[in-house]
């Protein structure tokens, strides 16, 4: 009996995987006690000169810490890193080699799971973390299970707590908040793609929503780009997928969309792998009329826009993250962790495959500037070491910001 239960909730998570959700039943209005930044700021008005000094010091060169602590700090990041886009990986290179500048000693620990799913894995490796007892956690929160886990960490308070990848502080925890929120507001990305999404389109069509996995990325990103288009009764969302950030899954409920509505017009991608999957699609059923987009910016997105496949995407400074992270510990280091601001918003710039070569070009060097401009998964890549974002510039960078700025003017990046 216990068995066969078993195998009942696998097929059940299985067929929500791949049963098309009701167009009407977007995710993002269950969105329980999260705190937009506008929220959190009323709420906490001297947050916003916090966050305005901590921005500077981010985009700002290396200052090295006057004095170093007596031992290494120790470091554990527990990521959902397996996956195309490079975000987790280049945020744990970012971090490492500003606090190597900071001159900061230091010891790390990495862990990597899939998106979306190895939550028993995930606990183990939190368990393994805690058990090397470190200074600093970086986390994150996407499924309900990781608030409860992130709530024992919590209470606990042996360890500095980093939660990455949200930026809307949760209402119950106010009274014992992370140290840090740090990443990229999903919704205001998501919002200057989907304000560039129904211009193209002439707020007009059919579109297929494809969610990362039931949780707050879905909610954030997916329920967002779903209530903005809801205001346009010209745009018609006829389906919906959750693909666990699973190309695979993207790729077939793609498929399914264009054999069930061949005039489809749009495709809202809420993740890299799920846009490369629905790309692929695309690709193969001569549909590239179809518009799509990219989230954050990545090396495999990037390339993909270069070839004119996708369409735009709302690009990540990636490695803005990553440098938060290592101020943030400079920061309470010197005994002044009241200069931490409880939440770091990096930059985000919305590119189309419209951009010319030297402004991509550009701003890869900007995003990637600690991390390196290799490829997105290559832990021993070296090429990002020199010339952060206010660092030196050589010839070919300053024609570029040229360039950039000549673009600007013209309105083809926001």
């Amino acid at each position: 009996m216990a068995r066969w239960c078993r195998e009942l909730a696998l097929i059940t998570l299985l067929l929500q995987c791949f049963i098309p959700l009701m167009a009407a039943a977007s995710p993002y209005a269950a969105a329980p006690g999260y705190l937009n930044i506008n929220e959190h700021l009323t709420r906490h008005p001297e947050q916003r000169e916090l966050m305005a000094q901590f921005t500077e010091q981010v985009e700002a060169p290396a200052d090295p810490l006057a004095t170093p602590p007596a031992r290494a700090v120790r470091i554990a990041m527990v990521y959902p890193g397996q996956q195309a886009s490079g975000y987790w990986r280049r945020s744990s290179r970012a971090m490492a080699r500003r606090l190597e500048r900071l001159e900061i000693p230091f010891e790390l620990k990495t862990y990597f799971s899939r998106p979306g799913g190895d939550l028993d894995l995930q606990e183990q490796q939190l368990a393994d973390a805690l058990r090397w007892d470190p200074d600093y956690l970086a986390f994150t929160l996407d499924l309900l299970p990781q608030s409860r886990m992130i709530e024992r960490i919590l209470a606990q308070h042996r360890t500095r707590l980093i939660l990455q990848n949200i930026t809307t502080p949760l209402a119950d925890w106010q009274s014992t908040p992370p140290f840090l929120y740090v990443g990229f507001d999903h919704v205001q990305g998501t919002q200057l793609l989907a304000d560039r999404m129904f211009e193209l389109i002439d707020y007009r069509g059919k579109y297929l929503m494809l969610y990362f996995a039931p949780g707050y990325v879905s909610e954030m990103r997916g329920g967002t780009f779903a209530a903005a288009a809801a205001k346009y009764p010209d745009i018609e969302q006829v389906v919906a997928f959750y693909t666990d950030g699973e190309a695979e899954k993207a790729y077939r409920a793609t498929q399914r969309a264009l054999q069930q509505h061949p005039d489809l017009k749009m495709i809202f991608a809420s993740a890299t792998d799920t846009a490369l999957g629905a790309l692929r699609a695309l690709r193969e059923a001569g549909r590239l009329d179809v518009l799509i987009n990219g989230w954050g910016g990545c090396k495999a997105e990037l390339a993909a826009l270069r070839q004119g496949e996708l369409d735009l995407t709302v690009m990540r400074m990636n490695d803005d993250n990553g440098i938060a992270m290592a101020e943030a510990i400079k920061l309470d280091l010197m005994q002044a962790p009241q200069r931490v601001p409880q939440v770091f918003s990096g930059q985000m710039m919305l590119v189309e495959r419209s951009v010319s070569p030297e402004v991509l070009s550009y701003l890869e060097r900007q995003a990637f500037r600690l991390s390196g401009v290799g490829d997105d998964n290559n832990d021993n890549d070296e090429g990002g070491r020199n010339g952060e974002r206010s660092g030196e510039r050589s010839g070919d960078s300053d024609m570029a910001d040229g360039a950039l700025a000549n673009e600007l003017a013209a309105g083809a990046l926001e």
